[in-house]
């Protein structure tokens, strides 16, 4: 693994800490008055006439089946591995799940009642989520048919196809749907007008991608470990992280703080970055384990996380490492093991508590004060594949390779 150059946490420098200084601005994005200046300014954009709209039509698993179902909801309607699960931002009580089967599924979390099958794609269904209001739907398949959908009418209002989708995600204040590609291309929809704009690539993929809370910008991760920082329009890279401060393998998550400053990638060598997208500069820098001779990605870092109520960072790895980190200073707080890779995580969206799905099947709830396990989540047989909390924290979704997803309800008295 290359030198990753002097940042906090890799090193001894004296001078690559984070400070307030590197935090330049911070922008309030609270209540309606701003997602309705977000989406006016989105709407102004011009994505030129690309497009015309609608296109037409191992391991644990003997231990996993002793364990006890904690899931208070299975859905069991997918034939294959579910590979993503999203959970609706409005009334959080609609889950969207993609599969093996080339399918997607929109159901009631409650009851697991199927309200929509979103049939018609080519391949396995692995991207899948929720617009910002709820209204739609995306779902993508890996041969890179996206599609939208109308919850209230449960009908395809939009599709389009690009070269094998890596990524989707939606814009936090009007209907505009982003994606990535192998070739390395980033497009950009209005939805389901189809009026779109690519953000041109490098020659690699792009693998990872999120847009910032200001809805004006979108961090990008590409395959050969450079994070960019997009300008939605003026369709320009404000900043590109790369060289001996960035990745030296192909950045697989992103999050972004709600201070709107902070990014944090991860990636295959084992290694996540916090950069300051104001000024272009890293912040920090962790790693999660030692050199693993010729198995280069056993340390690969699959979900970063930035706390939005406490300055930490949390790195989860496929060496079943959960890192703990004090940002201002660089130094890991907790050092949290498990029994198999982890494949995803989330803060709490206020206060202490962060969640982490694992390879082995089972979902676990920490203590960041600690470090210590508050509660773990069982029912899978095999491995989860993706995972979504809700924003007050009291229930977990979970999608895995044993064909089912699952509903956990942290409130009910036994618990």
């Amino acid at each position: 693994m290359g030198d990753p150059g002097p940042v906090a946490g890799d090193g001894d420098s004296d001078d690559a800490g984070f400070d307030e200084g590197d935090i330049e601005e911070v922008i309030e994005l609270e209540g309606p008055e701003a997602d309705d200046a977000l989406a006016d300014e989105i709407d102004e954009i011009d994505l030129g006439n690309y497009g015309d709209g609608y296109q037409g039509d191992e391991g644990a698993e003997g231990d996993m089946e002793m364990m006890t179902d904690d899931a208070d909801v299975v859905f069991s309607k997918h034939i294959g591995s579910v590979f993503c699960i999203g959970l609706d931002r409005t009334t959080q009580s609609l889950a969207v799940t993609g599969g093996e089967d080339d399918k997607a599924y929109v159901w009631r979390l409650g009851d697991g009642e199927v309200l929509m099958e979103c049939g018609g794609h080519k391949d396995s269904v692995t991207c899948a989520c929720f617009s910002h209001n709820s209204a739609l739907v995306a779902t993508g398949d890996m041969g890179g048919l996206v599609k939208a959908w109308d919850v209230n009418s449960r009908e395809q209002v939009w599709e389009f196809e690009v070269s094998d989708l890596e990524w989707l995600d939606w814009h936090m204040a009007a209907p505009v749907l982003f994606a990535g590609t192998v070739d390395g291309d980033v497009w950009m929809w209005k939805v389901p007008s189809g009026d779109c704009k690519t953000f041109q690539g490098h020659g690699c993929q792009s693998t990872a991608g999120k847009v910032m809370p200001d809805g004006k910008r979108l961090s990008v991760g590409y395959e050969d470990g450079t994070v960019k920082v997009w300008d939605l329009k003026q369709g320009a890279a404000l900043h590109t992280f790369a060289g001996h401060q960035g990745h030296t393998g192909a950045v697989t998550c992103m999050d972004c703080h709600h201070d709107n400053v902070l990014v944090m990638s991860g990636a295959t060598d084992g290694t996540a970055r916090i950069w300051n997208s104001a000024a272009g500069k890293c912040v920090s820098g962790y790693t999660t384990g030692p050199e693993t001779g010729g198995d280069e990605d056993a340390n690969s870092v699959e979900a970063v996380g930035l706390s939005n109520s406490q300055p930490l960072a949390a790195v989860g790895s496929l060496n079943g490492t959960l890192g703990v980190w004090d940002i201002p200073t660089g130094v890991q707080r907790h050092k949290c093991s498990h029994p198999g890779g982890i494949v995803r995580l989330a803060w709490a969206e206020s206060g202490y508590l962060l969640y982490t799905s694992c390879l082995d099947g089972v979902t676990r709830i920490w203590d960041s004060r600690t470090g210590g396990t508050v509660q773990q989540l069982t029912g899978h047989s095999e491995e989860i594949l993706d995972m979504a909390v809700s924003r007050d924290g009291n229930v977990v979704l979970t999608s895995s390779g044993d064909n089912t997803a699952r509903v956990f309800n942290l409130q009910k008295p036994e618990r």
